[in-house]
């Protein structure tokens, strides 16, 4: 059993990340109610970077020989995938909401595994490709069945289509980034979190800089006891240990299986919606089955 998990802790650190982000995406999209998503997204990314630190001092790696050329591919990594993906990403939302979003984000995974092969040579089996192809379609199932609660008011199909397109390259730019980073250097995954992290947080607050230029009135936020608490809770697992996990499952599987293994957040997010009182029909049930399917066709195959 330890030999398993060793041989496959890559896939299980995947699937882990993605099990926390199906969870803190429903808290989320609640916080998002009460903070604009740049402004969530800095304290968040804030809070993670000191939870980082305080790992690093604890588990005493804090002292580490760092590449400079490295660290650089690390932050340029966050600013694509986490800062302009994520925002590309709002504006997707923005303009045809988020079940179409979601589902031309599946696009991420196939877009992963081609610049995997172009920029690193890895080669994926037949196998490996029938179960990226299958966990896709299981997905984009799942998530083309789901009806988003909001409505929006201002639809734009076309632009909508091209932000969501965008973020997925450059969510899949960012990941091949930072998974070669990973492969030819040193660095432990908690590390290479850090610096992502900071990209990320770089790109955000040039872009809240950029929104205030343009805004007379700033955001007020109610901070509440609770709203820091929730904050807290929601960093720590959607944010900390989900992109400590993303970064180890990088590190130890193939970017194009790690891809598509962390896009089964959707499929994670039918029990919970189960608990919130949410009907789920048989063809939700039958794309978690063919994502199950190409799942197993990734560990075995």
């Amino acid at each position: 059993m330890q030999q398993w998990v060793t041989n496959f802790q890559g896939e299980l650190a995947a699937l882990s990340g993605a099990f926390l982000w199906a969870v803190s995406s429903a808290a989320y999209s609640l916080l998002g109610q009460k903070i604009s998503a740049l402004k969530l997204n800095l304290f968040k990314g804030l809070i993670a970077i000191a939870l980082i630190f305080l790992t690093l001092i604890i588990s005493g790696k804090l002292q580490t020989e760092l590449n400079l050329f490295t660290i650089n591919l690390l932050l340029i990594s966050g600013i694509i995938g986490i800062g302009l993906g994520d925002t590309a990403f709002f504006y997707a939302l923005k303009n045809m909401g988020a079940r179409r979003t979601l589902l031309v984000g599946t696009l991420s995974p196939p877009i992963t595994a081609l610049l995997s092969l172009i920029f690193l040579e890895e080669q994926l089996t037949f196998g490996a490709w029938c179960g990226i192809f299958i966990t896709g379609i299981g997905v984009a199932w799942v998530i083309s069945e789901r009806t988003p609660g909001v409505v929006i008011s201002n639809i734009n199909i076309k632009q909508g289509i091209v932000w969501a397109i965008l973020a997925a390259i450059a969510n899949s730019t960012g990941i091949i980034l930072s998974r070669f980073a990973l492969l030819f250097s040193e660095i432990i995954p908690l590390w290479s979190t850090l610096f992502r992290l900071i990209g990320g947080i770089i790109i955000v607050v040039f872009l809240l800089l950029l929104q205030r230029t343009r805004q007379e009135k700033s955001e007020k936020i109610n901070w509440s006891i609770k709203l820091r608490i929730d904050i807290f809770i929601v960093t720590f697992g959607g944010t900390y240990l989900g992109i400590w996990l993303q970064q180890t499952s990088l590190k130890y599987a193939s970017a194009g299986i790690a891809q598509t293994l962390l896009a089964t957040s959707p499929i994670f997010i039918i029990p919970i919606a189960v608990k919130m009182g949410e009907k789920i029909s048989i063809r939700s049930i039958f794309g978690v089955l063919v994502a199950v399917i190409g799942i197993s066709f990734l560990f075995t195959f």
